[in-house]
């Protein structure tokens, strides 16, 4: 998934999933690395009116986005949440991957 030059992301399988229509109030925080949003009846974020969910400036600059910039989402229905895992948090978890596979030796 790519960002586009507002920060928003537009997966309609993972809005599908969670069940999330236009006006959804959200909480969007970091967590470790990853920007996690979830369904928040105080949230002051929305879903927008075209179903998508816009990460403000202040979040993409938490973790270093830009626009253009592929980041990998996972929709959790159970949690009723979305997890964006920016491209420094994928290199760092397929670095921990391939170090425990590989003892550090990456060939």
């Amino acid at each position: 998934m790519t960002l586009d030059s507002r920060g928003r992301i537009a997966d309609r399988t993972a809005m599908r999933e969670l069940q999330w229509a236009p006006g959804q109030p959200l909480n969007i925080r970091e967590h470790r690395g990853l920007i996690v949003v979830s369904a928040d009846k105080q949230g002051v974020f929305k879903v927008t009116k075209y179903g998508f969910v816009r990460l403000p400036a202040v979040v993409r600059q938490w973790c270093g986005l830009a626009a253009g910039d592929r980041v990998f989402i996972v929709a959790e229905p159970a949690s009723n949440r979305l997890v964006v895992h920016p491209p420094a948090k994928l290199d760092e978890m397929i670095g921990q991957a391939h170090d425990a596979v590989f003892g550090g030796e990456h060939e």
